[in-house]
């Protein structure tokens, strides 16, 4: 952080730790185990108020606030405006995208005096898009990005990682308009630029993370990225190629050729095999003398619309099928079948076969690593039964026409790369921050949001959607930057740049000379934390490595009298070092920057 950059900050400050709120603690909280919510908690950044719902105290509000003016900073110099939308909104405001069925329990509902329903927003697409169509009037307004920082909530079922998965979080959420994909006014331009922003503002948050490939979810739409905080604690999986750069997350990752051979050779003739109260595919392989890898494993699917059809989906049994992998496959948007419904159809859930492709009226979609054996083990079709030897070209020889391979599983570490012949992908975990999506005409077709374009032809307005979990991002920087003894901030969002420790504060001196020399910080541009309690040194010690101050200076009275103060970086290892008083802001300075 250079010197400029400090001096354009909001006026630097320094603050007494007697006159303002950091209750350290020596214990952690009974239910944490993710040393973000520990360290947070033991620091006095947070306190719980109920499940999932915390109080921001001083220190994580500072970071908070500084974490949100570098998000504003590169909004507005990406061509975005700031506005805020109610937390609260009408119910009917769903009736038209059908999202609040999507949210299921996670949306907050309830009623108000009156019995109208409402909910708490967990996000604001369709608030933003019921805006826009009383104000969107003319092509000349396109395009137009939006954004606020708002306190949002997720009825979580079980809040648990502190910041990390809670049910009131503070997030932005931005909003593009457009009435074509391509050139400066089109969705892609502005993806692009959101897309650098967010490269822009995670780097300055001083963030080790990478940007992936990502599913929508369920916000909708087509393209889409996720920012994850690379972290070894972190809750999601990315998988990435570690020769071309390719990343995505393990419900977008694309798996590399995986060539298959229908006509492997029978090992072995079908037997029956009974199977009752094996719940569970591992059960069921070790009592047919197998194990998962030599399992098929048959879904049923519908896909989605008027007159829906049914979809089978076939995957080795230690894989899992993919829903969007096999909506691409089958060229429309799938979910799982109803258990009902598939029972009155003829599918015996929990024991079906391929063989039911020659039985009724289906799509069957496979996935390549499910042909390349000569015997599998598989469903009987009919309930506590399952079959062995089962081979395609024996048993089922009309698949090789009518079915369709296609990569339809989750991918997973050692699967050839989809970038890279010959490289396996690799997983590594990480922490979601940031994620974009192109929406296209989802939101705006569903609620009636469109413009008459330059040849005055009526045309649905395309969408593009933009959020950062920002007490999230708070969050997974101490995840992924503590020690055993307290967090580690980088400068760009830590609470304070450096934290002035007094020793024997009541000794003649000591404090004059502290603030003193916290002024001259702060008139240079750094925020100043003072240790002006009477306590001993040790506590203060600790106190200062747990909640994770850059630039620590330490005074005592032994050191006013030769002229030098001890100094340390938070990152450092063993005892602080000397530097003279005259040269030490120099030395804060080049630290920070």
């Amino acid at each position: 952080m250079s010197t400029a950059t400090l001096n354009n900050q909001s006026k630097a400050v320094v603050h007494r730790w007697s006159q303002t709120l950091i209750p350290t603690t020596r214990e952690a909280p009974s239910d944490a185990v993710m040393p973000s919510h520990i360290f947070m908690t033991r620091a006095g950044y947070i306190r719980p108020v109920g499940s999932g719902i915390y109080n921001y105290l001083p220190l994580a509000w500072r970071s908070l606030q500084k974490i949100s003016a570098i998000i504003r900073e590169e909004l507005d110099a990406a061509g975005a405006s700031e506005m805020l939308m109610p937390a609260l909104m009408p119910m009917e405001l769903y009736k038209d995208t059908k999202r609040d069925q999507n949210y299921g329990d996670l949306l907050f509902q309830l009623n108000d005096r009156h019995g109208r329903a409402t909910a708490l927003g967990p996000t604001h697409e369709e608030v933003i898009t019921d805006l826009m169509c009383g104000c969107l009037t003319s092509y000349k307004q396109f395009p137009l990005n939006l954004y606020q920082i708002q306190t949002k909530f997720r009825d979580e079922a079980r809040p648990r990682a502190g910041l990390l998965r809670c049910r009131e979080f503070i997030m932005k959420d931005a909003y593009s308009f457009h009435l074509q994909l391509d050139g400066d006014a089109g969705l892609n331009h502005t993806y692009d630029k959101m897309y650098q922003a967010y490269t822009n503002i995670f780097t300055r948050c001083g963030l080790d993370f990478s940007p992936v490939e990502a599913e929508a979810g369920p916000i909708g739409g087509s393209a889409s990225h996720e920012f994850m905080v690379n972290c070894e604690n972190g809750e999601d999986t990315i998988l990435v190629c570690p020769e071309s750069g390719y990343a995505a997350n393990v419900e977008k990752a694309e798996i590399g050729n995986r060539p298959h051979n229908w006509d492997q050779a029978a090992t072995s003739e079908v037997t029956k095999h009974h199977t009752p109260g094996m719940p569970g595919i591992a059960l069921v392989a070790e009592h047919l003398g197998t194990n998962a890898a030599g399992m098929l494993k048959t879904l049923v699917m519908r896909t989605v619309e008027d007159e829906p059809k049914w979809i089978l989906a076939v995957v080795r049994g230690d894989h899992d099928v993919n829903e969007s992998k096999v909506r691409d496959a089958v060229g429309a948007s799938v979910e799982m079948a109803d258990e009902k419904e598939s029972i009155a159809a003829g599918f015996v859930i929990g024991y079906v076969s391929p063989k039911m492709l020659d039985k009724t009226e289906v799509t069957m979609v496979i996935d390549p690593d499910a042909i390349n054996h000569g015997s599998w083990a598989t469903g009987a079709d009919e309930k506590d039964h399952h079959i062995t030897g089962f081979n395609w070209s024996r048993d089922l020889p009309s698949a090789k026409d009518k079915a369709i391979v296609a990569d339809i599983r989750n991918a997973e570490a050692g699967d050839p790369s989809p970038r890279a012949d010959g490289v396996s992908l690799e997983a590594k975990r990480g922490i979601e921050v940031g994620h974009i999506f192109k929406l296209g005409t989802k939101y705006s077709e569903a609620m009636g949001l469109s413009v008459l374009n330059k040849d005055q032809k009526k045309t649905p307005v395309i969408m593009g959607c933009y959020g950062i979990g920002v007490s999230r991002t708070l969050a997974s920087c101490i995840e992924s930057s503590h020690d055993d003894n307290g967090i580690i901030m980088p400068a760009a969002i830590a609470p304070y740049h450096v934290h002035i420790v007094t020793i024997k504060p009541n000794d003649e001196g000591v404090l004059d000379h502290a603030f003193t020399l916290a002024q001259e910080l702060a008139e240079s541009g750094l925020d100043v934390l003072v240790d002006d309690r009477n306590e001993r040194p040790g506590p203060k010690f600790k106190d200062a490595d747990l909640i994770g101050i850059p630039l620590r200076i330490i005074i005592s009275s032994k050191a006013i009298e030769a002229g030098e103060v001890e100094f340390k970086r938070r990152t450092d290892q063993g005892k602080a070092g000397m530097v003279s008083r005259s040269e030490i802001l120099q030395t804060c300075l080049d630290a920070i920057g």
